[in-house]
């Protein structure tokens, strides 16, 4: 194409009948001018229709009324009537031409006009009946909201009588079955002044403990009493299940503390719950939670506890599916597994672990009927009677897959103690009737005598752990329950006086452990070497926190023997606590029993609660107070009835 071409568009050209027609058409068809005239008269009808409605919409017409006349409107517009219709419709006054529908609207407002008056009337009419006025009124409301604050209140003094009706039938219970000696108010009335008076020292420490855990630590495992709030062990996993207030129920209830009491009881009956994901201690779960619930029953029979109990029962279960039924330390709450310990001698499980589940699962299925509690702790005795052990001597550890010990330690101690307690226990739970917890104790009791028990130079006799067939020259303060175990044990040996003699001889030896310091309380360990008699050494052995084991030998010797050197050494205990652990808000553990005005670690165990404060106040009470002959206490202090002496409540 040439520069001087030019780019144009195509033009098109339109024929008719071959004839051109031009392009710029300026004139509207017809077709299209009579659909712009269609639009035109729809608008304008729609705007007709509108204004018309407008009155009735501003007086809220009712749904069918706005369709009715919507249905009327639309077919007057779309489908106009005849005229004698249009004629009825339309009114002539002094020449104007007035809408029906307006018409009707002054109607319907001077109907209207008159319904407002006759109401206006008839509320005048009951206002001067009535002579009500506005003071009035509110008066009238005033005593209304009173009445229902009556009301409220007559239900609360309903159920606080529906509680105290239950409270007195378990009160009654107990006293028909000899549980705790009501008549006696707990045993006071056979005490002599200064006994009393140190026995009501004891409660107050009770109170003080637990008003300061209430008030710092509601609803939290333990209590840190310095820094004044919560405190959780490992053993309790990483949720708060209020351990403290389950650890505590019998105690206060035996001690009178019923208000106290019937705080924790509500507590466990509305908020316990063992839900979430947690690792749990089997063992530690077993003697605080479902003993402390079972013994409140058992002193109370609330259903709720023993609910409680199963319910936590049945969290524990699937740590018995081993290949032995030996169970696990630890299950978890949300998946059912159960595992070891890593440090635990290659994962096995511990012998005081799982031999400390007789008690409180033989009395879960006593009290509900379901046997499958007693079968698992029958399974696990049935096990270790199959089981060598080398002069008679248990070792700490059994791995729970293959049924087969692990390394050779044995001990009284820490990892076996209350597994020995327990044989001893099973015999008397049952009414002296399961023979063969009775033969396996007195064997073992060869055992520890023979190889454990020692005697120092300067003539205290000890129960020393066994590494690899060796004494290792120690003693712990968790073995100190020895003394009282073996006083229990003496009635139904072969040798009652010998047992006796030396159980005393062990209650010397741990006294002497917390004499010898500067705070006259015990160490956790104490030594027997190189001119060291019953102190400890190192300085992770000079801790004190709380422990019961001492003061628990002291109330057995005391029921036992009557020799008054038991109490007083008792409340050389109490007068310690009080000048060493005692705070402001409850009672803290020390760091070194040696040194004066020890550091306090900050932590109030809630054992303090269910044992040692537990065994000083019967220690300080008439042996009517849970005799021996109706109970029998778990390693955690909660007292469980022997068969065939109390009949729990249905």
């Amino acid at each position: 194409m040439a520069s001087g071409d030019v780019f144009v568009l195509p033009v098109y050209q339109r024929y008719i009948n071959g004839v051109p027609v031009s392009t710029n058409r300026r004139i509207l068809r017809l077709r299209e001018k009579y659909v712009i005239l269609l639009v035109l008269i729809s608008f304008g009808s729609v705007c007709f229709g509108a204004f018309f409605f407008l009155p009735d919409l501003r007086d809220r017409m009712n749904v069918m009324e706005i369709k009715r006349q919507l249905d009327q409107a639309g077919g007057d517009i779309f489908m106009p009537r005849a005229d004698e219709d249009v004629v009825k419709r339309l009114h002539f006054k002094a020449g104007e031409l007035e809408d029906s529908h307006k018409l009707r609207d002054k109607a319907k407002l001077q109907e209207k006009i008159e319904w407002d008056k006759a109401q206006d009337e008839v509320l005048r009419k009951i206002r001067t009946r009535l002579n009500i006025s506005k003071e009035h009124h509110d008066q009238v409301r005033q005593v209304i909201a009173d009445d229902k604050q009556k009301v409220v209140r007559l239900k609360e003094q309903q159920e606080e009588q529906k509680k105290e009706e239950e409270r007195q039938k378990a009160l009654k219970f107990v006293k028909d079955h000899d549980a705790v000696d009501v008549e006696k108010k707990d045993g006071a009335v056979n005490l002599d002044k200064q006994t009393k008076q140190r026995r009501e020292t004891v409660k107050q420490m009770m109170k003080h403990s637990w008003d300061s855990y209430v008030k710092y630590a509601w609803g939290q495992n333990e209590l840190k009493p310095i820094s004044r709030h919560g405190h959780s062990a490992t053993v309790f996993g990483h949720t708060s299940f209020g351990a403290t207030i389950v650890d505590a129920l019998d105690t206060l209830y035996i001690m009178g503390m019923m208000d106290e009491y019937k705080k924790g009881r509500d507590w466990v009956a509305t908020s316990l719950s063992f839900e979430g994901s947690s690792d749990i201690s089997v063992f530690e779960v077993n003697i605080r939670f479902v003993g402390g619930l079972l013994s409140a029953y058992a002193l109370t029979g609330d259903q709720i506890l023993k609910n409680k109990a199963l319910d936590i029962g049945n969290k524990l279960l699937p740590a018995f599916n081993t290949p032995t039924g030996i169970p696990f330390a630890l299950v978890n709450l949300r998946s059912g597994t159960g595992r070891n310990f890593g440090w635990a001698s290659g994962g096995s499980s511990i012998l005081s672990e799982f031999g400390t589940l007789h008690l409180e699962f033989a009395y879960l299925s006593q009290v509900t009927g379901n046997p499958v509690f007693l079968e698992k702790v029958q399974k696990i005795r049935a096990h270790l009677q199959k089981l060598d052990k080398a002069d008679n001597l248990y070792p700490n550890y059994l791995n729970p897959r293959t049924g087969i010990w692990g390394q050779r330690h044995s001990s009284v101690g820490a990892l076996g103690d209350s597994f020995y307690e327990y044989l001893l226990k099973a015999w008397i739970q049952s009414g002296k009737t399961d023979t063969e917890a009775r033969k396996m104790y007195d064997e073992s009791l060869k055992g520890i005598e023979g190889k454990m028990l020692q005697t120092s130079a300067g003539g205290l006799k000890y129960f020393a752990d066994i590494r690899n067939g060796r004494p290792d020259g120690k003693m712990g303060h968790l073995a100190c329950f020895t003394g009282g175990l073996l006083a229990l044990g003496a009635e139904g040996s072969t040798n009652k006086d010998h047992y006796m003699g030396l159980a005393a001889d062990i209650a010397h030896t741990c006294h002497e452990s917390y004499d010898r310091t500067a705070t006259k309380l015990g160490p956790e360990s104490f030594r027997f070497s190189g001119g060291i008699e019953a102190k400890a050494i190192r300085q992770n052995e000079k801790y004190y926190i709380l422990r019961p084991e001492v003061v628990e030998t002291y109330f057995y010797m005391w029921r036992f023997t009557k020799d008054q050197k038991y109490r007083e050494w008792g409340w050389q205990a109490v007068e310690a606590l009080e000048k060493w652990c005692k705070t402001e808000s409850g009672y803290s553990g020390i760091r070194d029993v040696y040194q004066l005005n020890p550091t306090k670690d900050d932590v109030q165990q809630s054992f303090f609660l269910a044992e040692t404060l537990k065994y000083l106040y019967l220690l300080f009470s008439d042996d009517s107070v849970l005799p021996f002959d109706k109970w029998v206490f778990n390693t955690e202090a909660h007292p469980l009835p022997i068969k065939g002496t109390h009949i729990s409540m249905p």
